[in-house]
């Protein structure tokens, strides 16, 4: 469907912003929709910016009715676990309510893709490692469980309505566009490899490691990294094969490969040459020892093969973006 326009709803985000790099290398046409409470008008670059809210029922009717829409692609959740816990009205506010609105606008009017930006915040607890798509999904936080009723609610939309949709079940999205113009940019940021990088580059003075006594090779958590544009590439590739005729599924996406926390540190000394101090702390309550992707299935049947996720890889380009924020601070510092 070329000639079709994809809606990228929070594309003026992380990942969003990725994926609209994507989809334009690809030749697709993509339209933006963002609120701008998280998202950067920037981080859309030349894509056409609609400011508004997904669930704004009269501008999604308006979108559907005059954009020769073909799908629908939704980056747009709230993804703090620690703040859905204090504040769980907020999550299912946006996540579930506002999805809600946004799939019965198009029901109306027959939009007939759906990809969902999912998280591997729906199993829980694992039961076992690697983490497949027939694990079950037991979470233990409102992110998490916003997520999981997403995914039901697709299941019923699409018997009942004939939508086909994919939900892609993100472990840990890391790294920066390879040239360096887009990057992870969270306020407040909460991810591993860009506090460490905030480190090296003095926005900060230590990192702090939530446990070093799990039973791991030196007892910090391990974690699977995916780079942020193999899952855009991902995300693409369900694309292609819903419009060639796939039905509905959902995947895993990460690499099937985990490293420490300590190891992403020694990582990232070795790349900014930066001494990066660590300050140990007690663990986190809810933080599972392993937590790694089982993609298999998602590179069998996309043809999808992750070609940036090598952890050099991943640092070395969200070094880059770290010292382009880090300079643009350090301007608007001096400036006021």
């Amino acid at each position: 469907m070329p000639d079709k326009n994809i809606l990228v709803i929070g594309g003026a985000g992380y990942i969003g912003s990725h994926m609209l790099r994507c989809l334009k290398e690809a030749g697709r046409k993509a339209l933006v929709l963002d609120n701008l409470s998280a998202g950067v008008r920037e981080a859309a670059g030349d894509a056409e910016l609609i400011i508004g809210d997904a669930g704004d029922a009269g501008l999604l009717n308006k979108l559907f009715s005059e954009r020769n829409i073909g799908c629908v692609m939704h980056f747009a959740s709230f993804i703090q676990v620690g703040e859905s816990v204090t504040d769980p009205g907020k999550y299912y506010d946006n996540n579930v309510a506002r999805t809600v609105t946004l799939l019965n606008a198009m029901a109306r009017h027959n939009i007939p893709y759906f990809i969902f930006s999912s998280t591997a915040a729906t199993f829980g607890n694992p039961e076992y490692t690697p983490i497949d798509e027939a694990h079950p999904q037991n979470p233990i936080n409102p992110y998490g469980r916003s997520k999981l009723m997403v995914e039901q609610m697709l299941e019923d939309y699409g018997k009942a309505y004939g939508l086909r949709y994919g939900c892609l079940r993100y472990f840990n999205a890391a790294g920066a566009h390879p040239d360096g113009s887009i990057g992870e940019c969270h306020e407040p940021e909460t991810h591993l490899i860009p506090l460490v990088l905030q480190v090296a580059s003095g926005r900060r003075t230590s990192i702090k490691v939530f446990g070093n006594d799990y039973d791991t090779q030196d007892g910090t958590c391990v974690r699977d990294y995916i780079h942020v544009c193999d899952l855009a590439d991902a995300h693409l590739k369900l694309l292609e094969a819903l419009e060639d005729g796939m039905e509905s599924r959902n995947f895993n996406l990460g690499t099937g490969m985990g490293y420490t926390v300590m190891q992403v540190i020694e990582e990232a000394r070795r790349v900014t040459g930066h001494a990066i101090p660590a300050v140990i702390e007690a663990r986190r309550a809810g933080d599972p020892a392993v937590l790694i992707a089982g993609s298999e299935s998602t590179r069998k049947t996309l043809g999808w093969n992750p070609s940036l996720s090598d952890l050099s890889t991943i640092i070395g380009h969200a070094w880059t973006w770290e010292k382009t924020l880090s300079r643009k601070k350090n301007v608007a510092s001096t400036s006021t």
